[in-house]
């Protein structure tokens, strides 16, 4: 499955789920041990707004997080992700080369980091939220598939990517690709 294929429904999904949050819900711990739930949109905002440019060959603009004042930011939140989603659809956005945090790399395999990353905070805030995350079966095997190939151990060093836990007997698809990425299920 194209990496493109995996964020048209991955991001569109995050989305419907942070229209759902609720102001009480920001302050709520997530999976993500760093993140409360409001760091967590912090954190999708602020890097989803860089790597749209990168695709598109631009450079990267800094932003600071949104001010919320109590309020979910829903609505520049769906504005980065359509943006982004557009911007891995652009011409020459798979194969052009990207200086990511975590290397240089082809646009493509970026696309599939930024699947995986979007689909792991993607569960922090449905946990967090007590919503439901419901995608595809295909996509998190997808996603799953190269997560395990590409995920090194010297990505793992408790920032960028933890160590993986164990997931509990009888645990989901995307309960598996949480635990992989280190968080506990």
């Amino acid at each position: 499955m194209e990496p493109t294929e995996q964020l048209a429904i991955i991001l569109p999904t995050i989305t419907d789920l942070v229209d759902r949050v609720q102001p009480d819900d920001l302050s709520n711990p997530t999976p993500c041990e760093r993140f409360a739930l409001a760091d967590v949109l912090d954190h999708m905002i602020t890097l989803g707004g860089a790597f749209g440019p990168m695709f598109r060959g631009e450079e990267p603009t800094e932003s600071a997080p949104p001010g919320r004042n109590g309020t979910v930011p829903a609505a520049e939140f769906r504005t980065v992700m359509d943006d982004l989603l557009d911007a891995v659809r652009a011409e020459g956005a798979m194969e052009r080369s990207i200086a990511a945090p975590v290397g240089e790399m082809p646009g493509e395999t970026f696309a599939r980091l930024v699947a995986f990353d979007g689909l792991v905070h993607g569960w922090d805030i449905a946990r967090a939220a007590g919503l439901p995350y419901d995608l595809p079966d295909d996509v998190v095997g997808a996603v799953e598939s190269f997560a395990h190939g590409a995920i090194t151990a010297e990505m793992r060093d408790g920032d960028t990517f933890k160590d993986p836990t164990t997931p509990p007997a009888g645990a989901t698809h995307i309960e598996r690709v949480a635990a992989f990425s280190g968080r506990t299920v």
